[in-house]
């Protein structure tokens, strides 16, 4: 089994058993086999490794310790940089938005959003994300490809602030059909324990603040493709400024930086990631069960790629909401004294931050979050 750990040995590891039959063999048959005729091909991911060095060494951090090509990466926590550490960790995919990407022959943006839908969950609970290793399977090993979503993985890590110190790339021929592939990140972070953010302090009253997405991030791109099967636009079209295939893979936002900034400055009781399930079931996960939220939608305004969505799919307000972002990738609770200087720090910072609305008692019988 290969791997690559810092900036070392990322290769093919796996092969998918070949079904025989003796009955079916010619005198071809009979030849010496090599790897590369059961579909792994070790020398192109012996190559990959000089494409993706400098991508992955600009991700480095001091507490990452030397082994190159060893069999785990390392990460010292530094002696009193916390008296009482909580490791977090995450993990994720980028589900079938590769689909649309790999038609619009667009990966880099891919990488970002891999690392954005780990090191965003991580953060929710008031982490500092330490490190991010990555799995990337396909049936064939395409150098380019490949190298791609390596620039956009360590693009992603360079964002949030974690050292890359690990992944494999899996050469599975019989398992993915040509040109497939699958991706998968792991985050670990870490927080003092005294400041883990765990939505327990949350109250009526709290403001609600709301940070942009920069469109559906890694969510809803089953219906999205079918919006543009019923719909036969070309991704090309123009959307506003962008073109839609721009608008619609735009990488996730990562909201890393800003946001613990913010937890740096005022108290934050609660946060939430928006993924799949949008505000309505994101956003109950980090609240008291005695405790709802009033959202107001006429607070920010909604990316392009969402109204187009809704009118090419006749898709209701509801369906919307429970299904993309529209518009608010990340929540965060503030007590209402602290709600101007985080909205001064966010923006300052580049993040378009909107006061999105409040917490309020939760009633039996009516909806955990109300968008009104």
């Amino acid at each position: 089994m290969r791997r690559y750990h810092s900036i070392d040995a990322l290769a093919p590891v796996h092969e998918a058993p070949c079904p025989s039959s003796r009955n079916s063999l010619t005198p071809m048959d009979h030849r010496k086999l090599t790897y590369r005729d059961a579909g792994v091909d070790i020398d192109a991911g012996n190559a990959l490794v000089q494409d993706i060095k400098r991508e992955v060494a600009r991700t480095s951090r001091p507490e990452v310790l030397g082994g190159l090509g060893g069999f785990a990466g390392l990460f010292e926590l530094p002696p009193g940089r916390w008296s009482h550490p909580v490791l977090v960790a995450g993990t994720d995919g980028v589900g079938t938005k590769l689909k649309l990407a790999h038609h619009a022959g667009e990966f880099r943006g891919l990488g970002v959003d891999l690392v954005a839908m780990c090191v965003n969950d991580v953060l929710v609970q008031g982490a500092e994300p330490l490190f991010f290793l990555d799995y990337y399977a396909t049936g064939r090993l395409e150098r380019a490809q490949v190298a791609e979503v390596v620039a956009g993985i360590a693009d992603g890590c360079e964002q949030a602030g974690a050292a890359l110190i690990g992944g494999e790339t899996a050469e599975l021929p019989g398992l993915y059909a040509p040109g497939d592939f699958d991706l998968a990140g792991f985050c670990v972070g870490a927080v003092e324990k005294a400041k883990l953010v765990d939505g327990s302090r949350v109250h009526e009253g709290d403001q609600l603040i709301g940070l942009a997405s920069s469109g559906p991030h890694a969510n809803g791109y089953s219906l999205i493709r079918k919006v543009l099967e019923r719909s036969g636009a070309r991704l090309d079209a123009a959307l506003g400024e962008a073109t839609l295939g721009e608008a619609l893979l735009a990488p996730t936002r990562i909201y890393v930086q800003p946001v613990l900034q913010t937890l740096a400055a005022v108290p934050v009781h609660a946060m939430a990631h928006i993924t799949g399930g949008g505000l309505p079931e994101n956003l109950p996960r980090v609240l008291p069960a005695a405790c709802a939220a009033r959202i107001e939608a006429c607070a920010w305004p909604r990316p392009a790629a969402f109204e187009w969505v809704q009118r090419e799919g006749r898709i209701e307000e509801a369906e919307m909401y429970r299904t993309f972002n529209c518009g608010i990738g990340f929540v965060l609770a503030v007590p209402a004294h602290a709600l101007d200087a985080a909205l001064k720090i966010l923006r300052a910072a580049g993040e378009q931050a909107s006061h999105i609305g409040e917490i309020v008692p939760a009633r039996e019988g009516r909806a955990r979050v109300a968008i009104e």
